[in-house]
Protein backbone atom coordinates (compact mmCIF):
# COMPACT_ATOMS: atom_id res chain seq x y z
CA UNK A 1 0.00 0.00 0.00
CA UNK A 2 1.19 3.50 -0.95
CA UNK A 3 2.95 5.49 1.81
CA UNK A 4 0.01 6.43 4.50
CA UNK A 5 -0.94 9.96 4.81
CA UNK A 6 -1.42 11.21 8.32
CA UNK A 7 -1.63 15.14 9.11
CA UNK A 8 -2.83 14.49 12.40
CA UNK A 9 0.36 12.56 13.85
CA UNK A 10 2.58 15.94 13.47
CA UNK A 11 -0.81 17.84 14.39
CA UNK A 12 0.19 20.38 17.04
CA UNK A 13 -2.07 21.85 19.29
CA UNK A 14 -3.31 25.31 20.03
CA UNK A 15 -5.58 25.60 23.39
CA UNK A 16 -6.62 29.01 22.08
CA UNK A 17 -7.63 27.57 18.39
CA UNK A 18 -7.96 23.96 18.91
CA UNK A 19 -8.82 21.96 15.67
CA UNK A 20 -12.08 19.63 16.14
CA UNK A 21 -10.69 17.26 13.66
CA UNK A 22 -7.54 16.17 16.01
CA UNK A 23 -9.85 16.27 18.80
CA UNK A 24 -11.91 13.24 17.24
CA UNK A 25 -8.98 11.65 16.03
CA UNK A 26 -7.53 11.38 19.83
CA UNK A 27 -11.41 10.63 21.73
CA UNK A 28 -11.45 7.17 22.00
CA UNK A 29 -15.07 6.87 22.64
CA UNK A 30 -15.65 4.82 19.73
CA UNK A 31 -13.74 1.34 19.41
CA UNK A 32 -13.31 2.68 15.60
CA UNK A 33 -10.47 0.65 14.00
CA UNK A 34 -7.25 3.60 13.97
CA UNK A 35 -6.71 3.71 9.85
CA UNK A 36 -10.96 3.77 9.20
CA UNK A 37 -10.93 6.63 11.98
CA UNK A 38 -7.47 8.41 10.40
CA UNK A 39 -9.24 8.21 6.65
CA UNK A 40 -12.55 9.11 7.97
CA UNK A 41 -11.78 12.38 9.34
CA UNK A 42 -8.95 13.21 6.86
CA UNK A 43 -12.21 13.37 4.28
CA UNK A 44 -13.94 15.20 6.53
CA UNK A 45 -11.48 18.34 6.76
CA UNK A 46 -10.70 17.82 2.53
CA UNK A 47 -11.53 20.61 0.15
CA UNK A 48 -14.36 18.35 -1.29
CA UNK A 49 -16.18 18.24 2.08
CA UNK A 50 -16.21 21.47 2.75
CA UNK A 51 -16.66 23.22 -0.48
CA UNK A 52 -18.03 20.50 -3.11
CA UNK A 53 -20.15 18.68 -0.96
CA UNK A 54 -22.29 21.81 0.27
CA UNK A 55 -22.42 23.60 -2.84
CA UNK A 56 -23.59 20.28 -5.29
CA UNK A 57 -25.87 18.97 -2.82
CA UNK A 58 -28.60 20.79 -3.96
CA UNK A 59 -28.26 19.70 -6.96
CA UNK A 60 -28.05 16.12 -6.47
CA UNK A 61 -31.15 16.20 -4.42
CA UNK A 62 -32.75 17.83 -7.73
CA UNK A 63 -31.51 15.19 -9.94
CA UNK A 64 -32.55 12.60 -6.93
CA UNK A 65 -36.37 13.63 -7.48
CA UNK A 66 -36.12 13.31 -10.71
CA UNK A 67 -34.94 9.95 -11.00
CA UNK A 68 -37.85 8.88 -8.24
CA UNK A 69 -40.03 10.17 -10.59
CA UNK A 70 -38.79 8.22 -13.40
CA UNK A 71 -38.69 5.12 -11.29
CA UNK A 72 -42.33 5.61 -10.57
CA UNK A 73 -43.05 5.58 -13.92
CA UNK A 74 -41.01 2.72 -14.62
CA UNK A 75 -39.85 0.61 -11.73
CA UNK A 76 -38.55 -2.40 -13.25
CA UNK A 77 -36.26 -0.64 -16.26
CA UNK A 78 -33.61 -0.21 -17.21
CA UNK A 79 -31.82 -2.49 -15.39
CA UNK A 80 -28.28 -1.74 -15.37
CA UNK A 81 -26.67 -3.57 -12.57
CA UNK A 82 -23.68 -4.30 -14.48
CA UNK A 83 -23.02 -0.91 -15.96
CA UNK A 84 -23.48 0.47 -12.20
CA UNK A 85 -21.05 -1.10 -11.07
CA UNK A 86 -18.17 -0.44 -13.84
CA UNK A 87 -19.31 3.54 -13.52
CA UNK A 88 -18.56 3.22 -9.58
CA UNK A 89 -15.13 1.57 -10.34
CA UNK A 90 -14.37 3.85 -12.59
CA UNK A 91 -15.78 6.54 -10.83
CA UNK A 92 -13.58 5.74 -7.82
CA UNK A 93 -10.12 5.05 -9.80
CA UNK A 94 -10.07 8.59 -11.31
CA UNK A 95 -12.15 10.51 -8.75
CA UNK A 96 -12.13 8.94 -5.17
CA UNK A 97 -9.02 9.77 -2.75
CA UNK A 98 -7.00 6.82 -1.51
CA UNK A 99 -8.57 7.33 2.14
CA UNK A 100 -12.59 7.10 0.26
CA UNK A 101 -11.23 3.82 -1.91
CA UNK A 102 -9.91 2.32 1.43
CA UNK A 103 -13.21 3.15 3.36
CA UNK A 104 -15.50 1.43 0.78
CA UNK A 105 -13.44 -1.91 0.45
CA UNK A 106 -13.21 -2.26 4.35
CA UNK A 107 -16.68 -1.84 4.96
CA UNK A 108 -17.24 -5.39 2.98
CA UNK A 109 -14.88 -7.35 4.99
CA UNK A 110 -16.47 -6.01 7.91
CA UNK A 111 -20.04 -6.66 6.89
CA UNK A 112 -18.46 -10.20 6.08
CA UNK A 113 -17.28 -10.48 9.36
CA UNK A 114 -20.07 -9.27 11.23
CA UNK A 115 -22.94 -11.75 9.83
CA UNK A 116 -20.56 -14.89 10.24
CA UNK A 117 -20.16 -13.70 13.88
CA UNK A 118 -23.69 -13.62 14.40
CA UNK A 119 -24.23 -16.95 12.31
CA UNK A 120 -21.67 -19.08 14.03
CA UNK A 121 -22.29 -17.60 17.49
CA UNK A 122 -26.45 -18.23 16.74
CA UNK A 123 -25.54 -21.51 16.03
CA UNK A 124 -27.11 -21.09 12.51
CA UNK A 125 -23.36 -21.63 10.98
CA UNK A 126 -24.48 -23.79 8.14
CA UNK A 127 -26.41 -21.12 6.37
CA UNK A 128 -25.30 -20.08 3.06
CA UNK A 129 -23.30 -17.11 2.98
CA UNK A 130 -21.55 -15.04 0.05
CA UNK A 131 -18.50 -13.62 2.10
CA UNK A 132 -16.84 -10.27 0.06
CA UNK A 133 -13.09 -10.13 0.95
CA UNK A 134 -12.34 -7.11 -2.34
CA UNK A 135 -8.97 -6.06 -2.40
CA UNK A 136 -8.82 -4.13 -5.37
CA UNK A 137 -10.94 -1.35 -7.21
CA UNK A 138 -11.96 -4.06 -10.00
CA UNK A 139 -13.47 -6.68 -7.54
CA UNK A 140 -16.23 -3.77 -7.48
CA UNK A 141 -17.20 -4.97 -10.77
CA UNK A 142 -18.83 -8.41 -9.68
CA UNK A 143 -21.47 -7.13 -8.32
CA UNK A 144 -20.71 -6.24 -4.89
CA UNK A 145 -22.69 -3.74 -3.62
CA UNK A 146 -25.80 -5.07 -4.57
CA UNK A 147 -24.60 -8.85 -3.16
CA UNK A 148 -23.69 -6.63 0.15
CA UNK A 149 -27.25 -5.88 0.40
CA UNK A 150 -28.52 -9.26 -0.59
CA UNK A 151 -26.07 -10.97 1.79
CA UNK A 152 -27.41 -8.59 4.84
CA UNK A 153 -31.20 -9.63 3.91
CA UNK A 154 -30.62 -13.01 2.88
CA UNK A 155 -29.02 -13.67 6.40
CA UNK A 156 -31.89 -11.81 8.34
CA UNK A 157 -34.64 -14.23 6.71
CA UNK A 158 -32.47 -17.56 6.79
CA UNK A 159 -31.64 -16.99 10.57
CA UNK A 160 -35.35 -16.26 12.03
CA UNK A 161 -36.97 -18.63 9.57
CA UNK A 162 -34.38 -21.33 11.69
CA UNK A 163 -34.98 -20.12 14.83
CA UNK A 164 -38.71 -20.33 14.45
CA UNK A 165 -38.78 -23.71 12.84
CA UNK A 166 -36.68 -24.60 15.78
CA UNK A 167 -38.69 -22.63 18.45
CA UNK A 168 -35.58 -20.89 19.88
CA UNK A 169 -34.38 -17.76 20.54
CA UNK A 170 -30.82 -16.35 19.65
CA UNK A 171 -29.22 -16.70 23.27
CA UNK A 172 -25.80 -15.71 24.59
CA UNK A 173 -23.43 -17.95 23.34
CA UNK A 174 -21.59 -20.16 26.26
CA UNK A 175 -18.00 -20.17 24.61
CA UNK A 176 -17.95 -16.62 22.38
CA UNK A 177 -15.86 -17.30 18.74
CA UNK A 178 -14.26 -14.23 17.58
CA UNK A 179 -12.17 -16.66 15.01
CA UNK A 180 -13.67 -15.17 11.99
CA UNK A 181 -12.99 -11.22 13.84
CA UNK A 182 -9.65 -10.17 11.81
CA UNK A 183 -7.65 -7.83 13.59
CA UNK A 184 -6.20 -6.25 9.88
CA UNK A 185 -7.35 -7.10 6.49
CA UNK A 186 -5.20 -8.11 3.62
CA UNK A 187 -3.39 -5.78 2.19
CA UNK A 188 -5.65 -3.44 -0.53
CA UNK A 189 -3.72 -2.58 -4.22
CA UNK A 190 -1.73 0.77 -4.15
CA UNK A 191 -4.58 3.23 -4.86
CA UNK A 192 -4.74 6.18 -7.18
CA UNK A 193 -3.31 9.70 -6.51
CA UNK A 194 -3.59 11.48 -9.54
CA UNK A 195 -4.28 15.07 -9.53
CA UNK A 196 -8.00 14.22 -9.32
CA UNK A 197 -8.22 11.14 -7.06
CA UNK A 198 -9.14 14.48 -3.99
CA UNK A 199 -13.02 13.38 -3.23
CA UNK A 200 -13.80 12.41 -0.36
CA UNK A 201 -16.45 9.46 0.70
CA UNK A 202 -19.31 11.30 2.19
CA UNK A 203 -19.21 13.33 -1.17
CA UNK A 204 -18.88 10.57 -3.13
CA UNK A 205 -21.34 8.67 -1.63
CA UNK A 206 -24.14 12.06 -2.06
CA UNK A 207 -23.21 11.66 -6.32
CA UNK A 208 -23.32 7.98 -6.49
CA UNK A 209 -27.20 7.48 -4.45
CA UNK A 210 -28.93 9.31 -7.41
CA UNK A 211 -26.64 7.01 -9.69
CA UNK A 212 -28.35 3.90 -8.05
CA UNK A 213 -31.32 4.95 -8.27
CA UNK A 214 -31.27 5.55 -11.70
CA UNK A 215 -29.42 2.31 -12.61
CA UNK A 216 -31.22 -0.43 -10.47
CA UNK A 217 -34.72 -1.18 -10.27
CA UNK A 218 -36.84 0.11 -7.69
CA UNK A 219 -37.26 -2.79 -6.09
CA UNK A 220 -33.08 -3.15 -5.86
CA UNK A 221 -32.67 0.42 -4.70
CA UNK A 222 -35.17 0.17 -2.15
CA UNK A 223 -33.47 -2.59 -0.40
CA UNK A 224 -30.66 -1.00 -0.21
CA UNK A 225 -31.62 1.89 1.00
CA UNK A 226 -33.38 0.04 3.76
CA UNK A 227 -31.10 -2.31 4.79
CA UNK A 228 -28.83 1.17 5.96
CA UNK A 229 -31.45 0.81 8.86
CA UNK A 230 -30.43 -2.67 9.65
CA UNK A 231 -27.56 -2.03 12.30
CA UNK A 232 -29.65 -1.46 14.95
CA UNK A 233 -31.47 -5.15 13.82
CA UNK A 234 -27.63 -6.57 13.81
CA UNK A 235 -26.09 -5.10 16.76
CA UNK A 236 -29.42 -6.28 18.76
CA UNK A 237 -28.26 -9.73 17.51
CA UNK A 238 -24.69 -9.71 18.55
CA UNK A 239 -25.84 -7.73 22.43
CA UNK A 240 -27.93 -11.09 22.66
CA UNK A 241 -25.11 -13.46 21.89
CA UNK A 242 -22.79 -11.18 24.09
CA UNK A 243 -25.04 -11.07 26.75
CA UNK A 244 -23.97 -7.50 27.04
CA UNK A 245 -25.49 -4.21 25.45
CA UNK A 246 -23.11 -1.87 25.91
CA UNK A 247 -22.29 -1.12 21.77
CA UNK A 248 -26.02 -0.44 21.46
CA UNK A 249 -25.21 3.14 23.09
CA UNK A 250 -23.02 4.17 19.73
CA UNK A 251 -25.46 2.72 17.31
CA UNK A 252 -27.48 5.41 15.92
CA UNK A 253 -29.01 4.36 12.57
CA UNK A 254 -32.34 4.11 13.43
CA UNK A 255 -34.97 0.68 13.51
CA UNK A 256 -35.50 -0.27 9.94
CA UNK A 257 -39.31 -0.62 11.01
CA UNK A 258 -39.69 3.63 10.82
CA UNK A 259 -38.10 3.52 7.61
CA UNK A 260 -36.71 6.96 6.84
CA UNK A 261 -37.02 8.48 3.13
CA UNK A 262 -34.45 7.22 0.31
CA UNK A 263 -33.55 11.03 0.10
CA UNK A 264 -31.61 10.39 3.37
CA UNK A 265 -30.30 7.54 1.94
CA UNK A 266 -26.74 9.38 1.54
CA UNK A 267 -26.27 10.62 5.05
CA UNK A 268 -27.27 7.44 6.31
CA UNK A 269 -24.74 4.92 4.58
CA UNK A 270 -22.02 7.42 6.36
CA UNK A 271 -23.73 6.51 9.17
CA UNK A 272 -24.34 2.92 8.77
CA UNK A 273 -20.42 2.90 7.55
CA UNK A 274 -19.46 4.22 10.97
CA UNK A 275 -21.93 2.05 12.87
CA UNK A 276 -20.50 -1.02 11.08
CA UNK A 277 -16.89 -0.07 12.43
CA UNK A 278 -17.43 0.64 15.64
CA UNK A 279 -19.12 -3.03 16.06
CA UNK A 280 -16.20 -4.99 14.40
CA UNK A 281 -14.14 -2.95 16.82
CA UNK A 282 -16.12 -3.70 19.70
CA UNK A 283 -15.46 -7.51 18.34
CA UNK A 284 -12.24 -7.24 18.38
CA UNK A 285 -11.36 -5.32 22.00
CA UNK A 286 -13.76 -8.36 23.55
CA UNK A 287 -11.53 -10.84 20.96
CA UNK A 288 -8.31 -9.39 22.83
CA UNK A 289 -9.89 -9.28 26.37
CA UNK A 290 -10.59 -13.42 25.91
CA UNK A 291 -7.04 -13.92 24.67
CA UNK A 292 -5.82 -12.49 27.17
CA UNK A 293 -8.25 -14.52 29.95
CA UNK A 294 -10.14 -11.79 30.53
CA UNK A 295 -14.19 -11.11 30.65
CA UNK A 296 -15.32 -10.20 27.32
CA UNK A 297 -17.59 -7.51 28.71
CA UNK A 298 -14.92 -4.64 30.46
CA UNK A 299 -17.64 -3.87 32.96
CA UNK A 300 -17.58 -7.61 34.47
CA UNK A 301 -15.85 -7.23 37.76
Amino acid sequence: MSAVHDPFATMAHDPRDPDPWLALYLDQSLPIDSEAKRCLLVGARSWSRRWLFPVSRPLVILWFCVVKVLRAISPRFPNLNGLLHKTIHWGLRLFGSPETNTLILRHFHVGTELLAFMRVNAGAGDIPSWPLRPTKLKDIEDNLFLQHDLNVFNFIIDLNQRLRAEGREIMPAETLDFSMISDEFPAFEPFPRGPLNKIDVQTAVEFYTPLYALMLPRNDFVRASHSLQLDETVAIYIARILGTDYHLNFIKNGHPMIALSTLQSGYRLMMHGLDCEALHGWLRTMKARQAAGLPVDPRAV
